[in-house]
C-alpha cells in the first residue's frame, strides 16, 4: 500500500510539472489542428465536378477527368517547370548566403553590434507580405518609383517594371531572398556558435589564413546542418509561396501571356469536346452578322464552356487576342447606336472553345 501511495504521488507531481508546458503548447496544437488538419477535407474537389450552390458535399464526383483536362495543357508544363526552376535557385541561393550571412555575424564580437545585426537581418521576415510589396512599388513603381526617379534624374527613359515580364525571375528572388536569409542563417549561426575554438586556434597555428579556417574548419562543420536545411527546403518545394507570386507582382494583368496555345489552338488537347461557334463578323445575305445569333449553350458535358464576357471593349478589333491566362474566351463590343449594351463574340473567331 505503502508503495502504490508513493508512485501515485510521482505521478501527480509528474502532472504537475508538465502541465504549464502543455498549457503553453495548447493553442499552438489547437491552431495547427484548425489551420492545418481541417482543410485536408477541401482536398476532396479535385475529384468533383465543383458547383457552388450545390457546395462540396452536394457536388457529383467526377474521378480524375480534372488531373486529366489539366495534363492534356501546356499549362501543366509550365506549372511545374516554373515551381522547380524557382525553388531550385532559392534553396541554392538560400543556403550559400545564410552561410555566409552567419559566417559574418559569427566574427562580429561586440554584443551590442551583433544583436544589432541580427535584429536588422531579421525584420524583413517578420514583416507581411503585403507591406513588402508596397516597399517593392515604392522602388519599381513607373512614376513614382525610386529607379525610375533616379533614372530620370540621370536622361534615361522609365522602365515599366509592372509591364514587362523578363525582369520578374530576378525581382522574385531578390525579394525571396532578402525577406529569408535572416531567418535561414539562424540554424547555421547557432552550428558555428557550438564549434569549438580550439579548431581555429590549432589552424591559426598552422598559419592557415581566414579564407582558410572557413575551407577547412567552418564548412565541413557545417555539412550536417546543411544537408538538413536542403531536405526540409526540398520537401517544401510544392508548398509555394502565394503572397511572393500574388503580391510581389500587384497581380498585373500585362504579366501574364496571351492566350496559351492550347486555348488558340484547342485541337491540340486531346480528348475534349467543344461546341461549334459561328464567325462573328461574317455577315450573311440579309445583312446581319452572326453576332446577333445567341451563343451556344454552356455546360454541354466536359470540354465545353461558357462565354465569358468582358465589358467595355468598345475599341478591340476582331483579330486581336486580349491577355489572359486562359478564363477570358469572349470579349464584348457595344451594338451599333448603344452606348451600355453589348454582344459577346468568341475571342478566337471560327474555333471552338475549352473549359476554363
Amino acid at each position: 500500500m505503502q508503495g502504490k501511495s508513493v508512485g501515485r504521488k510521482k505521478s501527480n507531481w509528474q502532472y504537475k510539472k508538465w502541465a504549464p508546458i502543455i498549457l503553453m503548447g495548447l493553442p499552438g496544437l489547437i491552431y495547427l489542428i484548425i489551420n492545418n488538419y481541417v482543410p485536408l477535407y477541401g482536398l476532396v474537389i479535385a475529384f468533383k465536378n465543383y458547383n457552388y450552390s450545390l457546395g462540396i458535399t452536394g457536388s457529383e464526383w467526377c474521378g480524375f477527368k480534372n488531373f486529366e483536362y489539366l495534363f492534356k495543357t501546356d499549362a501543366a508544363w509550365i506549372i511545374t517547370r516554373n515551381t522547380l526552376a524557382y525553388n531550385v535557385a532559392f534553396i541554392i541561393l538560400k543556403i550559400i548566403l545564410g552561410i555566409a550571412v552567419a559566417i559574418f555575424l559569427n566574427e562580429v564580437r561586440t554584443k551590442r553590434s551583433k544583436k544589432f545585426y541580427q535584429t536588422v537581418i531579421l525584420l524583413p521576415y517578420l514583416m507581411s507580405m503585403v507591406v513588402v510589396s508596397y516597399l517593392a512599388y515604392a522602388f519599381l513603381g513607373d512614376r513614382t518609383g525610386l529607379i525610375n526617379s533616379l533614372l530620370g534624374a540621370l536622361g534615361k527613359p522609365p522602365v515599366t517594371f509592372y509591364m514587362s515580364k523578363q525582369y520578374w525571375p530576378f525581382i522574385l528572388t531578390f525579394v525571396y531572398l532578402w525577406r529569408q536569409v535572416g531567418y535561414g542563417s539562424i540554424l547555421f549561426l547557432a552550428t558555428l556558435v557550438g564549434i569549438d575554438d580550439t579548431y581555429y586556434e590549432a589552424a591559426e597555428l598552422d598559419g592557415a589564413s581566414k579564407w582558410k579556417q572557413i575551407r577547412y574548419v567552418t564548412l565541413p562543420l557545417l555539412k550536417p546542418t546543411t544537408i538538413m536545411v536542403a531536405t526540409m527546403s526540398v520537401g517544401n518545394i510544392f508548398r509555394s509561396d502565394f503572397g511572393l507570386f500574388y503580391q510581389i507582382p500587384r497581380n498585373q494583368g500585362l504579366l501574364y501571356s496571351v492566350l496559351p496555345d492550347t486555348v488558340q489552338n484547342p485541337h491540340r488537347v486531346k480528348g475534349l469536346s467543344a461546341p461549334r461557334t459561328p464567325h462573328p463578323h461574317r455577315t450573311p445575305a440579309h445583312g446581319h452578322t452572326n453576332a446577333s445569333r445567341p451563343p451556344p449553350s454552356a455546360h454541354a458535358g466536359y470540354g465545353t464552356a461558357p462565354y465569358y464576357t468582358l465589358l467595355a471593349a468598345k475599341t478591340l478589333p476582331h483579330d486581336r487576342s486580349l491577355p489572359s491566362s486562359g478564363a477570358i474566351l469572349s470579349y464584348s463590343r457595344p451594338l451599333p447606336g448603344s452606348k451600355g449594351d453589348a454582344r459577346r463574340y468568341p475571342l478566337t473567331p471560327g474555333r471552338p472553345t475549352i473549359s476554363p
